[in-house]
């Protein structure tokens, strides 16, 4: 673990003393420590925060025009948001949500990380939304044509609790 010396002065009998004491200091180990894939990934995605919805929209690139009703709208759908996301750690993901739902491994809901992909929807049939988890009960997706990349609270919501499909970790 990473040290720093602390110079720590006692005042002793009217002496002035000097001891050197190593302590831990977690953040500077944070600035040395590398991001995680799925870190790497939210960072990503929330540098998307506000950009438009557009249905077939986003590559690995970024933002791109749509197809059909986003053919008007530079942006991302929600697969298109966490296919950039991950292709900013390295990983490729097909630009469809019910194929991400099977490109990775799937993790239960009490074992998710940051990055990690939530679905939602569908039925019995492929999931038809997609989301990346940031933590907390949070997430950061782009919902729907006429709105914006954002977060939402998915836990405290009694619609995405509801739809909730599974979580998976690509890579």
């Amino acid at each position: 673990m990473l040290r720093r010396i602390v110079l720590i002065w006692l005042a002793l009998g009217g002496g002035l003393c000097t001891t050197l004491v190593a302590v831990p200091d977690p953040a500077l180990a944070q600035l040395k420590r590398t991001p995680t894939r799925g870190e790497t990934a939210a960072a990503a995605a929330l540098s998307q925060l506000g950009v438009s919805f557009s249905w077939g929209g986003g590559s690995v690139k970024g933002p791109t025009i749509g197809i059909g009703r986003g053919a008007a709208t530079t942006g991302f759908d929600c697969s298109g948001l966490t296919l950039y996301a991950w292709s900013r750690a390295g990983v490729r993901l097909s630009h469809y949500t019910g194929a991400q739902f099977r490109q990775g491994r799937r993790i239960p809901l009490s074992a998710r990380r940051r990055g990690d992909l939530l679905f939602f929807g569908g039925g019995t049939g492929d999931p038809t939304h997609v989301a990346l988890f940031l933590g907390g009960g949070v997430m950061i997706h782009a919902p729907k044509t006429g709105d914006v990349v954002r977060r939402a609270n998915f836990l405290r919501s009694p619609y995405f609790r509801s739809a909730f499909r599974g979580a998976v970790r690509p890579g």
